[in-house]
């Protein structure tokens, strides 16, 4: 798995811009005129201004969503000139096509915290001792997590290094080294610290489920 420099991801996160236009006709029926057209229908709120109906192009919108940044950076959005600087907050796609039926942005304001969800990319399995072993299976058990910062500390994900995981450990969230300027949305405790990730026997998993009964039998 490619590593990125300090320089690469500052690159990465200023190139996030997707164009908007403001929007004039509302209700259903013009909705769904602007996606047979290939638009989608849109609305920013936050940042102590009034919420803003807007339109943006389907196909690059639908190709943005394909990346994890999509759903936790920071996007530059071109509003018929004037530049909105907005977190995704929620996406209604179709249930069967190919399209976004509607999206929501919040305003971000400089120098007020955030929280927001961001993924989690595990690095250095292949090399670790668990990931050499074909008797041993690395699992993912977190996916992303819910992280606390200022705008301009926002990471596009999190890297959770597994170069020394072994056959039998789990990775938990306390072990996770964060980037400067971000803390977890919920403090670690007794209650809290799930597992990360796990490396498991693929031998032992497969006897237990041999071993497991069958619904119904032994009653």
């Amino acid at each position: 798995m490619r590593l990125f420099n300090n320089l690469e991801r500052q690159i990465m996160s200023n190139e996030h811009k997707l164009t908007a236009y403001v929007r004039k006709d509302e209700g259903k029926g013009a909705s769904r005129r602007l996606r047979r057209a290939g638009q989608l229908p849109a609305v920013i709120y936050g940042g102590g201004e009034a919420p803003q109906s807007i339109t943006l192009n389907q196909e690059p919108v639908w190709l943005a969503q394909q990346h994890d940044w999509f759903y936790s950076s920071l996007i530059s959005l071109d509003i018929d000139g004037k530049v909105e600087r907005v977190l995704l907050r929620d996406m209604q796609r179709h249930p069967y096509k190919q399209i976004i039926m509607h999206l929501d942005f919040q305003r971000i304001p400089q120098g007020v915290e955030i929280t927001v969800r961001v993924p989690l990319h595990f690095i250095n399995i292949e090399t670790s001792p668990a990931g050499k072993s074909a008797e041993v299976s690395v699992t993912s058990e977190l996916n992303d997590v819910e992280v606390v910062m200022l705008p301009r500390h926002l990471p596009e994900f999190i890297e959770v290094d597994l170069g020394s995981i072994k056959a039998g450990d789990t990775v938990h969230l306390s072990d996770v080294k964060l980037p400067e300027g971000v803390r977890l949305a919920h403090a670690i405790s007794d209650e809290f610290n799930p597992a990360v990730a796990v490396a498991r026997f693929i031998k032992e998993d497969a006897a237990d489920a041999e071993e497991a009964p069958a619904e119904g039998e032994g009653e």
